[in-house]
């Protein structure tokens, strides 16, 4: 059976004091029984949070990372150092990313492989604009942006993947998909898997929810039959807003 996933994205916030202070807060979280708890923290405070977390069932992503073992990329982390520190999982193919960055279909294919490679968990993330979901072309969209960088995968590999389906017109917005337009693209999303990988790989993929998720909304989110949780990004920077996010998908 395929377990919850709560993953706070922390995006560019924080100063170490008070990262420190958030994960401190989380460590006394009482996590629901088949729920992972994921921190998506800045990368210069990794290794701080992840020394934080040990004793504890919080895992530790990065944001990012590049598809190199290591080069003349200055200012770029590579998913050896990122081992090196520690963590679990990294976050690819964020909408911001994709937009401010450029990051490709291609690109991050080679940055899955990259962090699968490396034994951690990569958490593909996907999305339309809102233009496409208005002329009802979301389906389409994501098809694309998913077998682009997922369908070169094994099944072995694909099995290690988590699915983050964030439209872009949610995110940051307070405008949250309706609990009926998420589990329509979330059973999109898992269908397409099936199509491919077969029903094994689908049944088991945790597919993650992300746009403005809150307290107040999680847990009809997350009560949709293929919604497995959430990527979260304004109220994981909240230690009780995350908290009762984390506590909703039990």
């Amino acid at each position: 059976m395929r377990r919850k996933v709560v993953a706070g994205n922390w995006k560019m916030n924080k100063r170490l004091d008070e990262a420190v202070a958030l994960a401190e807060a989380l460590l006394t979280v009482e996590v629901p029984a088949g729920t992972d708890v994921i921190l998506g923290v800045p990368h210069v405070f990794l290794d701080r949070v992840v020394k934080l977390t040990e004793a504890s069932s919080i895992m530790v992503a990065a944001q990012n990372c590049h598809a190199a073992d290591g080069g003349a990329y200055t200012g770029e982390v590579s998913v050896p150092m990122l081992t090196s520190v520690g963590i679990d999982a990294v976050i690819l193919g964020h909408s911001e990313r994709r937009a401010q960055f450029g990051e490709d279909e291609s690109l991050l294919a080679d940055k899955v492989n990259a962090v699968l490679a490396g034994g951690l968990t990569p958490i593909f993330c996907c999305g339309e604009p809102l233009s496409v979901r208005e002329a009802e072309g979301q389906n389409a969209f994501v098809e694309a942006q998913i077998s682009g960088s997922l369908f070169g995968l094994t099944d072995e590999q694909m099995a290690k993947i988590i699915v983050a389906y964030e439209p872009i017109w949610a995110i940051g917005t307070g405008v949250t998909a309706s609990p009926e337009q998420a589990q329509d693209m979330h059973h999109a999303i898992r269908t397409m898997i099936r199509a491919r990988f077969g029903d094994q790989i689908a049944d088991n993929l945790s597919i993650l929810y992300g746009g403005s998720v809150k307290p107040a909304n999680a847990g009809e989110l997350f009560s949709q039959p293929d919604v497995d949780g959430g990527l979260v990004g304004g109220a994981s920077l909240k230690a009780q807003d995350f908290s009762d996010i984390i506590a909703a998908s039990a």
